[in-house]
């Protein structure tokens, strides 16, 4: 059967369209690339193969600079013509290497035999057996995962994690004294204040944070099944595990001295989890941001010619933390899923974990993707705090646990005796509404000191707020 031509239909009579030109599968090479563009440097395949021009091209250096097997070291001059290999790697590589890849059908030695080709035409041939020398794949591949998931982190994915949390920390400070009802299980509840409710997300994120900076990014470098036997073939005398560890922790990378042919991944598993973890809490902040604004608690501030609904013009609709909280789903399940499969190798080697990292700039993508829509989103919003008070102002009830407990303390103290304070309370307010007026009613006649009496009557739901303003601050 041929395939069907444009202009012709299918059996349900449905014409087919012409096939449209080479497209992104993925949203974010299209639709979203101009937020996630930065992590392209790192975590692509060309930010890889880049990676992976440099460790091959600095294990070169090493080994000369250390006049092994009768080498010299190279000047000054050839190492940075060397080191533009990388520095300068840009489409020309690129397409060299898919072409060669085409024929070895292998990444790694795609890149080695453009390195090899690079020093012919450097007038470097005479190091070119050092290319690549004693290593495997995974030699080369550790280090340059490490070093992009490194930088992807450090100078793309962290910073914007950061400006996120420098927004919650100036709402924090600005909203510090914005009193506003809590809502434990969706219900009225002892009142706190905005800024506090964002200062708590501030920290939270914090601590993850920390860990985060705290990560390790490990790398072996010892051959086929991570003994060093090709090298103490070559060369017996060199203390090869120290050589590597300089060479490695040189790079700004961590060494990982015992392994099997690959690096066993579990800093990957590690970072992961954190950034899942950090996923889960932003998750968090949309949903509850977006409560907030279905209360009224937010009002959004309306961006020029922007559509909120196509058929209902009044409309703000809070996309901004809609598309953050289903793109941390997207990440957080892709983090899971790298932190599941990374974690095992069947023996001493399986090819699961090449096809699985390819997918690391997925994961981090979706997640920049969030952190961009909640950065946006928190700079497009006002409080209401009239709407606040309002809402405080309907719910006096909640001063039911500041009075039993006033209450309990003037029992202990021998100023009442009052039988379950709580009970009398309970009967009073649950499930009531019940006004300024009727609890002052109900507080004058209460059988308590005088100076926890004008205390009580002198408490509003918007004063009852403890320590939250000095908390947020």
């Amino acid at each position: 059967m041929t395939a069907a031509r444009a202009g012709s239909t299918t059996s349900g009579g449905h014409p087919v369209t012409a096939t449209l030109p080479v497209q992104p599968l993925s949203p974010l090479d299209g639709r979203y690339r101009a937020a996630v563009a930065p992590l392209a440097d790192y975590l692509s395949e060309a930010g890889l193969n880049r990676a992976r021009v440099e460790v091959e091209v600095e294990w070169l250096i090493a080994l000369t600079d250390r006049s092994l097997f009768g080498t010299s070291p190279l000047s000054d001059e050839d190492k940075e013509r060397l080191r533009g290999l990388y520095r300068d790697f840009g489409q020309a590589e690129i397409d060299w290497l898919a072409e060669k890849e085409a024929v070895t059908r292998h990444d790694v030695k795609a890149v080695e035999y453009l390195v090899r080709d690079r020093l012919s035409a450097l007038g470097l041939n005479a190091i070119a057996e050092l290319t690549h020398f004693a290593c495997t794949s995974e030699d080369i591949n550790s280090a340059s995962y490490a070093l992009t998931v490194k930088r992807a982190v450090e100078r793309v994915w962290l910073p914007a994690l950061q400006d996120v949390i420098a927004k919650l920390r100036e709402l924090a400070v600005e909203h510090a004294d914005a009193a506003m009802l809590s809502r434990t299980h969706g219900q009225p509840a002892t009142p706190s204040t905005m800024g506090k409710e964002l200062a708590v997300f501030a920290w939270r994120l914090e601590r993850v944070v920390k860990r985060i900076q705290g990560s390790e990014y490990l790398a072996k470098f010892s051959g086929a099944t991570g003994t060093w036997s090709a090298h103490l073939a070559a060369e017996p005398s060199v203390d090869w595990p120290a050589l590597a560890r300089e060479y490695i922790e040189g790079l700004g990378i961590d060494f990982n001295i015992l392994t099997t042919q690959i690096e066993s991944h579990d800093w990957q598993v590690e970072l992961y989890d954190h950034v899942r973890h950090a996923g889960g809490i932003l998750h968090n902040l949309a949903t509850d941001i977006w409560t907030y604004i279905s209360l009224g608690y937010f009002a959004q501030i309306p961006v020029a010619g922007a559509t909120g609904s196509s058929t209902m013009p009044h409309k703000i609709n809070p996309i901004r933390f809609e598309n953050a909280e289903a793109n941390l789903e997207l990440s957080g399940a892709l983090l899971n899923s790298l932190s599941q499969t990374l974690v095992t190798s069947r023996l001493q080697r399986d090819l699961t974990d090449s096809t699985t990292q390819r997918n690391i700039g997925v994961a981090f993508g979706h997640s920049l993707l969030a952190l961009d829509n909640l950065r946006r989103g928190l700079n497009e919003i006002s409080l209401s705090r009239d709407v606040l008070l309002a809402d405080l102002d309907r719910n006096w009830e909640v001063l039911g646990e500041a009075i039993q407990t006033v209450i309990r303390a003037e029992v202990v103290a021998g100023r009442s005796t009052i039988q379950d304070p709580y009970a009398l309370l309970k009967e009073l307010t649950r499930g009531h509404r019940v006004g300024a007026a009727e609890l002052a009613e109900f507080v004058q006649g209460l059988e308590i000191g005088d100076e926890a009496k004008q205390r009580l009557l002198a408490l509003t739901p918007a004063t009852y707020v403890g320590l939250a303003e000095t908390l947020a601050k």
